[in-house]
C-alpha cells in the first residue's frame, strides 16, 4: 500500500460502517436499516431542530429523511462522500423545505387575513356607486314641484298605494296618477335614464 501511494496512485478507500450499512439498506437489508437508523437518528433529528426550531416539526423533518434514506439508500455514492455527509445534506434540504414551506404558508395565512378583514375594492367601489346614485336622485327630487315630490315619495319611497297616495294628499286618484307620471319623466331626464 505504501508503495502504491508513493507511486502517486491513491489507495481505494475502503468503506466505512455506515456505507457498509448504507449498501446493505440499498438492497432491502431492514436490519441493516434499523442498525443505521441508530446510528444516525440523534444526529439528524438535531441537525432538523437547529434549522426548523420547533420540536414537532424537527421529529418529523427527521423521520421523512430517515424514510427517505430506506427509500433511496441505492441513489449513495461514495466516490463522492461519507454515507454520514449524504445522510446529513438530505437532513438540511429537508428541514430548509419546510421551513421555506411554514414560511409560505404563515405568507399566505396573512394575505388572507388581510382580504378576509378589508372589504374587497369591488364592494367598496359598488358602495361609492350607490352612495353617488343616491345623491343624484335626492338632487333630482329636488328639482320636482312640490305636488310631484310628495306623490313620488309616498308611492315609492313609502310604499303607498296611488289610492292610499291620493288620500293623504287629500286629492282626486288621477291627480296622483297624472303628478306621479310627470314627477316619473322629469326625474327620468334629470338622472339622464333613457326610456
Amino acid at each position: 500500500m505504501r508503495a502504491a501511494a508513493q507511486r502517486g496512485s491513491s489507495p481505494e478507500r475502503s468503506p466505512g460502517p455506515l456505507e457498509a450499512l448504507l449498501d446493505r439498506v440499498a438492497r432491502g437489508d431492514r436490519d441493516a436499516f434499523e442498525t443505521l437508523y441508530t446510528a444516525v437518528a440523534g444526529s439528524v433529528l438535531g441537525l432538523a431542530r437547529r434549522v426548523v426550531r420547533d420540536p414537532a416539526q424537527s421529529e418529523e423533518v427527521a423521520q421523512e429523511v430517515l424514510i427517505e434514506v430506506w427509500r433511496c439508500a441505492a441513489r449513495f455514492d461514495a466516490h463522492r462522500g461519507s454515507a454520514m455527509a449524504w445522510i446529513m445534506t438530505l437532513a438540511h434540504r429537508r428541514a430548509v423545505d419546510r421551513v421555506r414551506s411554514a414560511q409560505a404558508s404563515a405568507d399566505r395565512e396573512v394575505q388572507a387575513g388581510v382580504r378576509d378583514h378589508s372589504p374587497a375594492f369591488d364592494e367598496v367601489s359598488e358602495q361609492v356607486e350607490r352612495r353617488l346614485e343616491r345623491e343624484q336622485v335626492r338632487r333630482c327630487l329636488e328639482q320636482l314641484t312640490e305636488l310631484q315630490h310628495e306623490s313620488v315619495t309616498l308611492a315609492y319611497y313609502r310604499g303607498y298605494t296611488y289610492q292610499q297616495t291620493a288620500e293623504v294628499l287629500g286629492v282626486a286618484l288621477g291627480t296622483v296618477k297624472t303628478r306621479l307620471r310627470d314627477g316619473l319623466i322629469r326625474l327620468r331626464d334629470c338622472l339622464g335614464v333613457s326610456s
